[in-house]
């Protein structure tokens, strides 16, 4: 059993003014049709967030990140908008929302939306009018229309294949029958990106801003932060087999583009002329964290999700190397770095370090998927992984469920599925439903309290009786008591915004640091890991063997 040298070495604090709230902030991902049903349609609404708001207040977060809620075919769980300043039906009205965002204040809970600019939905007003003008016009123009190539236009214009799997252009059928243009979709066909050299593109996105700003929210996280604004030459490009859903490692023609740069610097001028600190927040898949922090510089946004973090295996090494690469890249820039490990795009977290094999984001997991993760194993490490990142200094996103220590859902059934990932690839990829089943609140409740009918839109395993908040209320030991330990200990202690020194000598399969007043150590190893003499735990992940750390657990320790 190896110990625990407590020498360090410094790095820069994480300074954060008092107004600058996203800098700290934990943040709660809240994917509103799996979250709680007001109504027992089986689908999530925004009455039934206002009535769980209490239990995200006790949780101990700073904040609520709502997936879209806009009105929608939902071809893609709202993330194909028809209309960006409404609310769907399927979740409520505009006064639900209003009503939603004022509880949340009451309970001192900022409130982020998600915005959509890469695309909309093909029964948006503007892409209706687009397929009824005529090659060449204005409303042709919001859109990626090309000619296509060949003798009679019969190819699509390049090779570019879509995020869900097969090609990225569909071709339309004029007004007069004939085959006409084709339009880009970097995701479903449903899905038509605009184009964003079209400054009347670039000013209905300034109204929509504002429509949400001036309800009151707090912030805007926006989806596909590095599309956007594609090469100019439109080049042929096919990303690598192995490469995950948003693209490979080498520059690619519609992710990154230096365009993107300029309109976020125009919405970061416009959220400033708003009080109370909005801000912005980038889902920017790019491949190192040098990439993405390029998203986060002073004058654009405010966040950015550190997904190089995120899709890192359970590899001391690894994580050492990512957090300090993390630290560098964003402090170069005078930003925060923003920890994630789970979101409604990828296999949650309780499953995820516990695959043998890797599995590419946008991927999925199902019955037929190789390397099934051992339960008790990936829970074990969630657990861990959760005490270490919120350790970190700098801002926390966590996704509903993962407080209950919720795994990804594998068995789903062929026809219950509803990621177009699915459909798209004829059942090669299983998609994201798997991390998108509604979350159980009572364990002998109608769909475990997600409703009072029992329905909910994709199936609820029966295992998730013991995984329920209420059944996990009162243990203690349970992952919802650790979650709520974790947010309590973060504040108290004020280590998101603390200096952060990494332990030198300590044993290579431990991730081992002091946060402020605050030492973590990680062990990811086979062995137990002595514990310092006297050291003072504040939390475990799990329990102690004696004085050691056993493997895939994580403690914080007071530096008395």
């Amino acid at each position: 059993m190896t110990s625990v040298e407590l020498s360090v070495e410094s790095a820069p604090a994480a300074q954060a003014s008092p107004r600058e709230w996203w800098r700290t902030a934990a943040i709660y991902q809240i994917y509103p049709r799996s979250f709680a049903d007001a109504n027992g349609d089986g689908i999530g609404d925004l009455p039934g967030i206002t009535s769980r708001l209490d239990a995200l207040r006790d949780l101990g977060v700073d904040a609520i990140w709502l997936s879209p809620f806009m009105t929608s075919p939902q071809k893609d769980a709202g993330y194909d908008v028809a209309d960006y300043c409404d609310v769907d039906p399927l979740f409520g009205t505009l006064a639900d929302f209003d009503a939603m965002l004022a509880a949340a204040h009451e309970r001192g809970i900022r409130v982020i939306v998600d915005l959509v600019p890469n695309h909309s939905s093909d029964q948006h007003a503007w892409f209706q009018a687009a397929l009824a003008a005529a090659p060449g016009s204005p409303e042709r123009a919001r859109y990626m229309f090309r000619d296509g190539q060949g003798e009679d236009g019969e190819l699509p214009p390049n090779n570019w294949q879509s995020v869900f799997g097969g090609p990225a252009w569909t071709r339309i059928t004029e007004a007069d029958g004939r085959p006409g243009q084709w339009y880009l979709h970097l995701f479903d066909s449903s899905q038509p990106d605009f184009d964003w050299a079209n400054p009347e593109v670039q000013e209905e996105f300034r109204r929509i801003l504002r429509f949400w700003l001036d309800r009151g929210v707090d912030g805007f996280r926006v989806d596909v932060a590095h599309g956007l604004v594609k090469h100019d030459e439109l080049p042929d490009y096919m990303p690598p087999e192995d490469s995950d859903s948003m693209g490979g490692q080498e520059p690619v023609p519609y992710w990154g583009q230096e365009g993107v740069h300029e309109i976020y610097r125009d919405w970061h001028r416009l959220l400033e002329e708003y009080p109370g600190d909005r801000a912005l927040c980038a889902e920017a898949w790019m491949p190192t964290a040098e990439e993405t922090a390029l998203w986060v510089r002073p004058d654009e946004m405010h966040q950015a999700f550190n997904f190089p973090y995120l899709m890192a295996e359970w590899d001391a090494e690894q994580l050492h190397e990512v957090i300090d690469v993390s630290f560098e890249a964003f402090g170069g820039v005078g930003a925060p770095t923003t920890w994630v490990l789970s979101n409604h795009d990828v296999i949650r977290h309780a499953s995820r370090l516990a695959l043998g094999a890797e599995h590419p984001q946008g991927h999925g997991i199902g019955p037929l998927s190789k390397g099934k993760p051992d339960p008790v194993v990936g829970l074990r490490r969630a657990r861990a992984a959760t005490t270490l990142m919120l350790a970190l200094p700098g801002s926390a996103y966590l996704y509903q469920g993962e407080e209950l220590g919720l795994p990804e859902v594998i068995d789903l059934p062929d026809d219950a599925r509803q990621d177009p990932t699915w459909f798209r690839t004829e059942g090669e990829r299983y998609g994201r439903d798997g991390c998108r089943v509604p979350i159980p609140w009572e364990a002998d409740a109608p769909a475990y309290g997600f409703n009072a009918t029992g329905a909910s839109w994709l199936p609820q395993p029966a295992e998730w009786h013991g995984l329920a908040r209420d059944a996990q209320d009162a243990d203690p030991a349970s992952t919802l008591n650790l979650y709520r330990s974790l947010l309590r200990l973060r504040r108290e202690h004020g280590v998101a915004a603390a200096e952060f020194s990494w332990i030198e000598d300590a044993p290579a399969d431990t991730v081992a640091f002091r946060s402020g007043p605050v030492t973590v150590i990680a062990n990811l190893g086979a062995e137990p890991v002595a514990l310092p003499a006297g050291a003072r735990v504040l939390v475990s992940s799990a329990p102690l063997e004696g004085e050691a750390v056993p493997t895939d657990t994580a403690v914080w320790l007071a530096n008395d």
